[in-house]
């Protein structure tokens, strides 16, 4: 005892100067509250960290639950064993009562015989059945950390079932309440070895290893045991679509260059993380080839903060670049540029991280201080200051789609709704049909509505999503103007990105406005009974129903477009592989829409390959941008055979008399 007592005392000395020094980087970040609502983090803590709701998720995910909670449960019984170490004679079995010693012990047993069954799985998985998604450039499932602690795991359960044994064979322990540890008790005696002799080695093992791996924790990746829980704790409970406001005046700087650029949270996150892989195979950029990897992305922020620890203490510029050549600690350009922003990385991620934030501060730094970025954005930022939408057309043709209809414009106290078209269904050829079907389900609803016409802007969703601030800050500004002069307080809307733009992004600006996507109020039209069907759609076949990533997972709407195939075509839409929270991007978010994909396979001939492999007739979409994605992946695929209907479009040919 007079031995463990210093070594206890140096480990737990490590393990606080350790964690200390960690977390002591992480306030090197700019401040963010993430303190509001703590009713609503406890919960989510409790749902996310304790009831690991994404863990289970996948399969092999009920392994990492079992290893979680034997962790929380053996904690006991590590802090009595240390406390045997400390203070000479003590036993649990003489602080408690019997009544409540004896089911605890039995606890032990079990989930210790769990644990090591879980860890055996995990060697399994690593050495044996390893998926592609563990590894990543700078990070190896098979590295000698992981196998570490592994084996000091398996080796504490190991230890105990062996002290354990010897204890009861010693008649120290009740072997009807340790089933396994009575196992080993019997080994143990027929082996006719000194039980004084494997008592202490299995009591030193114990020790060993337990002292180990408090120094080793805060050193390595499994930081995550004592950030994940409050990781959880200080998500996002916003928008995970929308992204910070900037400040502008003179002189000040934007954009994330270097890591302190980057929250205190930005920072939480990148010793959270667990590498588990699940981002990065969520990724539709690094599906197909792409050099983003969100969980790359996230390992670097830690690698650059370490490698730049004592001069960015010291308030000296950094050694290593967070944006540059490649190098672990650094993110290069193609990496920023190539982020769809769909979300994926955010659902897949049991930890909270928010991945898609720190790469759009990456890109204000290229845009707004470097003015560095694809060549193809400069007609598109251009078209946007000068004419605010991304084709540079004259204002005065955005309501041209409606020449053959009667079309009002919205009047405050008269009109109760405005039809947002936005830029696609204003300009786009082929969004205009479906604008001019929207328009017309709204008319045959009776529903009151107007639009802006020419007085109309882009709502700047790509220009916020490709780090140009300035321009969209102007742009946000100008619209809430105008919203407030024309008293509009109910906004329709039929893209996904003007969606959750002005319902969302807005509000920063303090708009708060009540924003329904076009498939929402066609299904709450059909419920009550004030949208007729005249036919079901038999003609476009089987329907194959794709999730758009902003109006999906960005915005959780995916029962009604469901529900309105249903109705339309009078069978449930087939669903993708990849459907729900789980769907492909098609490859258009975060202003990838205007951009080329100049590395890998495009992102879209994913999906469409995905979709064709149900042999649908008709791919069904509720956003522009997916519109224009299939029906170009069709074309390339040369599967002309199959259509892209919006849902407007189904609705609108229901609507129609019955031949």
């Amino acid at each position: 005892m007079t031995i463990f007592t210093p070594l206890f005392l140096i480990a737990i000395g490590v393990f606080i100067w350790q964690c200390g020094k960690k977390l002591s980087l992480i306030r090197l970040g700019r401040p963010e509250n993430r303190f509001d609502n703590p009713s609503l983090r406890l919960w989510d803590m409790l749902l996310y960290a304790f009831g690991q709701k994404r863990v289970v998720a996948r399969p092999f995910g009920i392994n990492h639950f079992v290893i979680f909670w034997a962790f929380v449960v053996l904690l006991m019984a590590n802090g009595a064993f240390i406390l045997e170490g400390l203070i000479p004679g003590f036993r649990l079995a003489n602080v408690l009562p019997t009544a409540l010693y004896h089911p605890l012990v039995f606890a032990f047993d079990i989930v210790s015989l769990f644990a090591l069954a879980a860890i055996v799985l995990s060697f399994a998985r690593r050495l044996i059945f390893k998926p592609a998604y563990l590894d990543s450039a700078y990070v190896s499932a098979r590295s000698f950390e992981a196998f570490l602690i592994l084996s000091f795991i398996a080796l504490l359960m190991i230890a105990s079932f062996g002290l354990n044994g010897v204890k009861i064979v010693g008649g120290l322990e009740p072997a009807s309440f340790m089933p396994v540890s009575a196992v080993a008790a019997n080994m143990l005696a027929e082996s006719g070895a000194s039980l004084p002799a494997l008592g202490s080695f299995f009591w030193w093992l114990h020790a060993t290893v337990l002292l180990a791996f408090i120094c080793f924790l805060p050193m390595s990746k499994h930081m995550h045991i004592l950030t994940a829980i409050p990781n959880c704790f200080f998500q996002n409970l916003g928008s995970t679509s929308t992204q910070p406001r900037e400040e502008f005046a003179v002189g000040n700087r934007y954009g994330v260059e270097k890591v302190t650029d980057l929250t205190w949270k930005d920072l939480f996150d990148s010793f959270s993380c667990t590498e588990c892989g699940r981002c990065q195979d969520a990724c539709p950029a690094n599906a197909t080839g792409k050099s983003l990897n969100p969980r790359q992305v996230v390992h670097s922020l830690k690698a650059n903060l370490l490698a730049n620890e004592q001069a960015l203490k010291a308030g000296e510029p950094p050694r290593v670049p967070l944006i540059g050549a490649e190098g672990e600690g650094t993110n290069t350009e193609e990496t920023i540029w190539a982020c769809t922003t769909c979300g994926a990385c955010l659902q897949a991620c049991p930890v909270m991280i928010e991945h898609p934030s720190k790469l759009v501060g990456m890109r204000r730094h290229l845009v707004e201080m470097k003015t560095t970025f694809p060549e193809e954005l400069l007609n598109l930022f251009e078209n946007m200051e000068q004419r605010s939408n991304p084709w540079g057309i004259a204002p005065s043709e955005r309501a041209k789609w409606a020449a053959q209809m009667d079309v009002k414009p919205f009047e405050a106290g008269k009109t109760e709704y405005l039809f947002y078209v936005g830029c696609a269904g204003s300009f786009d050829s082929r969004s205009k049909q479906v604008t001019v079907n929207v328009a017309t389900i709204l008319d045959a609803a009776g529903i009151s509505w107007g639009i802006l016409g020419k007085d109309e802007k882009c709502c700047g969703d790509s220009l916020r999503r490709l780090g140009n601030e300035y321009v969209f800050d102007r742009m946000a500004r100008e619209n809430v103007e105008i919203f407030r002069e024309r008293g509009v307080t109910k906004v329709i809307v039929q893209c996904p990105h003007c969606f959750t733009t002005l319902k969302n992004d807005y509000r920063q600006y303090g708009l708060e406005l009540e924003v329904i996507h076009h498939s929402e109020l066609i299904q709450q039209l059909l419920d009550a009974g004030r949208l007729k069907l005249n036919r079901q759609v038999s003609e476009l076949g089987k329907i194959i129903l794709h999730d758009s990533c902003y109006l999906g997972r960005h915005n959780d709407v995916y029962e009604a477009p469901r529900q309105v195939v249903a109705k339309v075509a009078g069978a449930v839409p087939a669903e993708f592989d990849r459907a729900r929270e789980e769907s492909f991007c098609c490859g258009a978010g975060g202003g990838r829409m205007w951009m080329e994909e100049q590395t890998g396979t495009r992102i879209n001939l994913n999906r469409v390959t995905e979709a064709l492999s149900k042999n649908p007739d008709t791919i069904c979409v509720a956003c522009p941008y997916c519109m224009t994605m299939f029906e170009d992946g069709l074309k390339d695929k040369q599967a002309g055979q199959t259509k892209v209907r919006d849902i407007a479009e189904v609705v609108a040919e229901a609507m129609r008399p019955a031949q």
